[in-house]
């Protein structure tokens, strides 16, 4: 599945797009994911030939040695000033346990993070190194991700919370082959 998830991203250009001025921008320990590589799968599944556009292209890194709100906006503006057609969101997972007081624990790293994400589906990121590796991080494997299965990830997200996505994200609006779990 990684050869095939590989083959979709390289024929996805704005995702390729996404990689290359994370690349260059270059903060500590990128990862991007979520709905952006979520989208390239599902829709190339589907042979949509009409990509769908991401509601953002969500960068996480790692970075403790400044958790502030403005090196997250630092960040997105330098992501901008690469590819200013894409809607960049940046987050330091680093800052993330601040959202919660002391009801989370801090996370080690970018992947780690990837693993609170709230659909196992969703739970996929990647980074493009100098060489043009890519770097698949799936801390729940892809399995989900290809059989297009929405799947509730407690490790941060309430099965209310996951109902509440389910309704604004209508996975099986856009997607009519996704099947959509209750169970958590």
């Amino acid at each position: 599945m990684e050869a095939e998830l590989e083959a979709i991203v390289r024929a996805t250009p704005s995702l390729m797009r996404a990689l290359e001025a994370a690349r260059d921008v270059n903060p500590p320990d990128w990862l991007i994911g979520a709905g952006a590589v979520r989208n390239a799968v599902w829709d190339h599944l589907h042979g949509f030939t009409e990509p769908t556009p991401p509601r953002d292209v969500d960068l996480a890194f790692f970075d403790p040695a400044d958790l502030s709100p403005e090196h997250g906006r630092s960040v997105e503006a330098a992501l901008r000033s690469r590819a200013p057609e894409l809607p960049w969101e940046a987050t330091n997972q680093a800052a993330v346990h601040l959202w919660f007081g002391d009801a989370v624990e801090p996370l080690r790293s970018s992947a780690e993070a990837v693993a609170t994400w709230p659909e196992t589906a969703t739970c996929v990121a990647l980074r493009l190194d100098a060489d043009d590796q890519l770097t698949i991080v799936a801390p729940f494997g892809l399995e989900d991700l290809f059989a297009m299965v929405v799947r509730c990830n407690p490790a941060r997200v309430s099965v209310a919370d996951y109902e509440r996505r389910l309704a604004s994200k209508r996975f099986v609006e856009r997607w009519p082959r996704v099947t959509v779990s209750r169970r958590t």
